[in-house]
């Protein structure tokens, strides 16, 4: 054997590689941060990010080489480097075009904002009057920027602005928890005395929902320090139920709106009108969680009937808590409208400080309310706009796209399909839809090209095919996808 020539011959290749000497052909750090500061990146992230990012390629280069691979051309390791500085220069947070016809994604920000309302944020970036009272020249009332449309726009007697859903309801039960309200003239009740029970919030079986995050409605009863008594059965409950289980410690009645799941079959729930008679009745409060919180009637958009904020707060709730990003179309935040008394205690209320919202969030609200006032709802806030699209403009926007790409994807048609409104509020509720349907022997990597362009594409794939949904695809957008989808699908 030892005088085989094959054998002598598979001797070098087989001989392991000289790690050592391939470790030196590594190009310094000096190197590459040179290459950096040439493309400018230097000047734009900074010398300490920059150098992150030099050290993490060269060490990912080391690691092919211990490995056994032959060192990476210094180019090659200088174009991996300059990639990812691309990337971080994009920012983490970065814009993504819909396609999904999810119109409130909650992994894609929810809500899209009217361009009022993101001209009005841009524009709080600097001094604001945000406590100032401009005509007195004294401190003001952060949250009288948008109490006032919210009070015009609902009904209600006096409105408060936190920093998100769940944070309303929080704020809302700690602070009525400490007193029972003021009845037809009667002065209210006093907060629990010293080694007294914790004050006790009523709520149905059927509506302790878990929302999105696996946060759940009995964690924020016990968080705003409340004891949690269930009543009913999952699926039926009455007011009886209520009543029988209110006692010396009970302070709230609570109503919480399934916003993300559905009861049907042989379903009861006592109505918020009942419980409001109860609590006038018993001395107690009376809250309900509406969740999305819709300003305009759902029906006349083809949508089930949805509980408006007006309508609640009509049926004599104390307090209604409720969304800024959902249905009503403007940022995250935590809406309580309802009774000056309620009101008042959630704004004398310690946690307040730590849920107050920003300058910047006011702006985009009160951008976003001033829509409904003006009547303009429907055409400028996006959500809405989205979901009152008709099939037909719908169709004839995917037809413009299947056009545009018809040289780079041959095999693309517009079809039939539903969008759904999203983001835990109506459930199970789609729209009718016509959406670009694009063959690809591998949907999957042909999604994860699209979602790798600049900026991103994020579709949804059905039965083997990517369909692009231009419900959810904002104005302005559609040049952008066109050319997403062309580079996607030349990649080899």
């Amino acid at each position: 054997m030892r005088g085989n020539p094959c054998y002598l011959r598979a001797m070098p290749e087989e001989r392991p590689r000289d790690l050592a000497a391939e470790a030196r052909k590594l190009p310094k750090a000096d190197r590459l941060l040179a290459a950096a500061d040439r493309a400018g990146f230097v000047a734009r992230l900074g010398h300490a990010p920059v150098m992150e990012l030099v050290r993490s390629a060269l060490e990912d280069a080391r690691e092919r080489v211990m490995a056994g691979e032959a060192c990476p051309a210094s180019e090659e390791i200088e174009e991996t480097l300059l990639r990812r500085l691309g990337g971080e220069a994009r920012g983490a947070l970065r814009r993504v075009v819909n396609a999904t016809g999810v119109v409130l994604h909650t992994n894609l920000g929810r809500a899209p904002l009217s361009a009022a309302a993101a001209a009005a944020m841009q524009a709080a970036a600097g001094h604001v009057n945000l406590e100032y009272d401009l005509e007195a020249g004294e401190r003001g009332d952060r949250y009288g920027h948008a109490a006032p449309a919210l009070c015009r726009l609902t009904g209600a007697e006096d409105a408060l602005v936190v920093n998100n859903g769940a944070a309303a309801v929080m704020l809302a039960l700690a602070a009525l928890a400490e007193g029972t309200p003021a009845r037809d003239g009667q002065p209210p009740g006093p907060a629990p005395g010293a080694g007294a029970d914790l004050p006790e919030v009523i709520v149905s079986r059927g509506q302790l929902v878990e929302i999105g995050g696996g946060f759940r409605v009995p964690d924020v009863l016990r968080r705003s320090g409340c004891r949690l008594v269930e009543v009913g059965t999952t699926n039926r409950t009455y007011a009886r139920d209520y009543e029988a289980a209110a006692g010396p410690a009970t302070r709230i009645l609570l109503s919480v709106h399934r916003s993300n799941f559905r009861l049907s079959g042989f379903v009861h729930d006592a109505t918020l009108a009942e419980l409001v008679e109860l609590g006038r009745r018993l001395g107690l409060w009376v809250v309900e969680d509406l969740g999305s919180g819709a300003l305009l009637p759902t029906a006349p958009f083809g949508l089930p009937p949805e509980p408006t904020v007006g309508e609640r707060v009509r049926a004599g709730a104390d307090l209604v808590c409720f969304s800024g990003d959902k249905l009503l179309g403007g940022p995250q935040a935590g809406l309580l409208v309802g009774r000056r008394e309620a009101v008042a205690r959630a704004r004398r209320h310690p946690l307040l400080r730590a849920l107050r919202v920003d300058k910047v969030t006011l702006a985009g609200l009160a951008a976003t309310l001033a829509h409904y006032e003006r009547g303009e709802a429907a055409a400028q806030v996006p959500v809405w706009r989205a979901i009152a699209q008709p099939v037909e403009a719908l169709s004839a926007r995917a037809e413009r796209w299947r056009a545009a790409l018809a040289g780079a994807a041959p095999g693309a048609e517009v079809r039939d399909a539903r969008s759904a409104v999203g983001g835990g509020t109506l459930p199970e509720v789609t729209l009718p839809t016509r959406v670009l349907a694009l063959p690809s022997p591998d949907p999957d990597r042909l999604s994860a090209r699209l979602r790798a362009g600049d900026p991103p594409v994020v579709g949804r794939i059905e039965e083997g095919l990517l369909l692009l949904d231009p419900r959810t695809v904002l104005p302005g957008e559609d040049e952008a996808l066109v050319a997403a989808v062309r580079a996607a699908l030349v990649v080899p």
